[in-house]
């Protein structure tokens, strides 16, 4: 038989049935490369978030500025030598950064759109950087032989050819993982964190290469004095933001795994 319940009481409703879908980890998960996500899942809006959000905005305005300096400095068409630190700047210094701040949550300018659309844009970041790299060396290389200037003769030259290869590399690395059928698919999560890994090396090789080639005797005779230490820390802004950006939104995530 059934009891009636005693005055006062009160029965609780039945609670809903949990389901291990809807459970959350009890870490929190960064987007790709993007950064950690804020605790209520909103955008930040402290200290730190705006000072990640000006840093992002500082590398964007850094990495253009700088290409657009060396274009105007470089005076195109006034000799062979003249597209080479156009189209390197343009290379390094814009595509390159750019291609890697797509995936910036605090200052990416494609947010809006879909982590599949921001790889596209990422890749075709990296061709067009891959195509004005190689005009840039075809226009040294033809340059030194008009001029019968023996090549390789300075750390900006021989770091510049170890860069080349490193991105050459990547592009290779980052086909395998636009096109997963090519490659084994148990490798591609592995191979994903090499990708990662190996391009911020390369891109700080390249960023190493542009410093050095701001300490050039060409760039020197066009800017000296407070004005030239300026331009040389300009590349290095780009440089911490991104290293920041893989460290924090992949690198972190992938060493609480291992």
């Amino acid at each position: 038989d059934v009891r009636p319940a005693p005055s006062g009481w009160r029965e609780e409703p039945d609670s809903e049935p949990v389901s291990l879908a809807g459970m959350r980890s009890p870490q929190r998960q960064p987007d790709i490369l993007g950064g950690w996500p804020e605790p209520n899942g909103r955008p930040g809006c402290g200290l730190f978030p705006c000072l990640r959000k000006a840093a992002g905005v500082a590398a964007h305005v850094s990495a253009a500025a700088l290409s657009v300096y060396l274009g105007v400095l470089s005076r195109l068409g006034t000799s062979r030598f003249s597209w080479h630190p156009a189209c390197m700047a343009v290379a390094v210094c814009f595509c390159m950064t750019e291609a890697i701040l797509t995936f910036s949550r605090d200052s990416s300018p494609f947010f809006f759109c879909s982590i599949k659309a921001k790889v596209r844009i990422h890749w075709m970041m990296h061709v067009f950087a891959t195509i004005f790299g190689l005009v840039g060396l075809v226009f040294i290389i033809s340059s030194k032989n008009i001029s019968e200037t023996p090549h390789l003769t300075s750390w900006h030259s021989i770091l510049g050819v170890g860069t080349v290869i490193a991105v050459c590399g990547q592009l290779l690395c980052g086909l395998c993982l636009l096109f997963p059928k090519l490659i084994n698919t148990y490798s591609v999560a592995r191979l994903r964190l090499y990708h990662t890994t190996c391009g911020l090396v390369a891109y700080l090789m390249a960023t190493a290469t542009v410093v050095l080639g701001l300490c050039s005797d060409w760039f020197k005779a066009q800017v000296n004095g407070v004005l030239w230490y300026f331009f040389l820390i300009v590349p290095l802004i780009p440089a911490l933001v991104i290293m920041n950006q893989i460290n924090n939104g992949y690198l972190s995530k992938k060493k609480i795994e291992i």
